[in-house]
């Protein structure tokens, strides 16, 4: 059974930073590309971050880049997002996503975790 397991979510002030980890069972995420995206109510789910299946290659939505960084520990079958700089419009639910295509469309993720939420004050 695969599962994807984020952690890392919490509540921090304007400016901070968080460092969002996703583990994975039941698959090796080497064979992966590995996704971020992130979701607020009443909002569709958004791209926020993917990398390549050896970490050379990263791709960030435009207000994510600069601020934020995704790596990948293939041996610990784990990604992570850090995240710096933290905006209230960053508030959301983080998920990571395994892909078997270097593609930010959500339809091209099979794995999904369930979510963590980070909420940013103001």
């Amino acid at each position: 059974q695969v599962q994807l397991v984020e952690s890392g979510g919490g509540l921090v002030q304007a400016g901070d930073s968080l460092r969002l980890s996703c583990e994975a069972s039941g698959l090796t995420i080497g064979d992966y590309v590995m996704g971020w995206f992130r979701q607020t109510p009443g909002k569709e789910r958004e791209f926020v971050a993917m990398i390549s299946w050896n970490g050379r290659s990263s791709q960030y939505t435009d207000s994510a880049e600069g601020r934020f960084t995704i790596s990948r520990d293939n041996a610990e079958n784990t990604v992570h997002l850090q995240m710096n700089g933290l905006k209230p419009e960053d508030t959301a639910v983080y998920y990571c996503a395994a892909s078997s295509v270097f593609n930010r469309l959500q339809i091209r993720y099979s794995y999904w975790g369930q979510g963590t939420q980070v909420t940013v004050s103001s």
